[in-house]
């Protein structure tokens, strides 16, 4: 990886946990909480690979909206939850190493960003909110571009701006259609992979899988 010359991060499961507005909600919501936070994040993407694919574009606040409402519904959950539920995703919790890897990358003068589907002001809320602001060079939002992860166009964005070659950019995410997606492109697509999952068969394998973010530093 010697020749990395920018250092882009997903969002949503890799920086920042996706079910920690439900976890906060468990002594309300009961033991299952994480099933529903589960089928939210899936439905979420769901419906961002369908508006996709139909060309019907909605921005990911609305998405996020649109699938917590189903979710809901789907088990049952008291409707006086939803802005609750809603106020707690703009402000989502850090995995614990974060921090500290972030600050240790940006002192090797690596380019740090952002790549994903929030919104400009979701993204902004959520870095600020968590203390991280000082830390990123820029934040990628696929509203440049009006569609979705895993489109070519939104791994553009990084290439384009920086002037630099698809392999120059280590890219890292928890999501395995993400990983597969940016490899595909060029990326040198790294794996978060935090719950000893199985990789998806879509043409690809991660340049490295590591257990948390704390894992690059060895790389690099």
């Amino acid at each position: 990886m010697k020749n990395v010359k920018a250092i882009i991060f997903d969002a949503y499961g890799t920086l920042f946990d996706v079910n920690s507005a439900a976890e906060k909600c468990k002594d309300k919501i009961g033991n299952k909480w994480e099933s529903f936070a589960n089928f939210w994040r899936t439905t979420q993407l769901e419906y961002t690979w369908l508006r996709s694919l139909m060309d019907r574009h909605k921005d990911f606040w609305q998405i996020t909206e649109n699938s917590l409402d189903k979710s809901m519904k789907t088990f049952d959950i008291d409707s006086s939850m939803r802005n609750e539920l809603l106020n707690l995703y703009k402000i989502l919790s850090p995995f614990k190493e974060v921090h500290e890897t972030l600050k240790t990358l940006k002192e090797k003068k690596l380019k740090l960003a952002i790549l994903s589907n929030g919104t400009p002001s979701l993204l902004n809320e959520l870095v600020k909110s968590n203390n991280l602001e000082n830390l990123f060079d820029d934040i990628f939002s696929i509203e440049e571009v009006g569609v979705y992860k895993p489109s070519s166009k939104v791994y553009d964005m990084p290439v384009k701006k920086y002037k630099i070659k698809k392999n120059e950019i280590a890219f890292l995410s928890a999501n395995t259609w993400d990983v597969s997606g940016g490899g595909n492109y060029g990326y040198q697509a790294i794996w978060v992979n935090r719950n000893n999952n199985i990789f998806d068969n879509l043409d690809f394998k991660p340049r490295f899988e590591i257990k948390d973010l704390s894992g690059l530093l060895s790389e690099l």
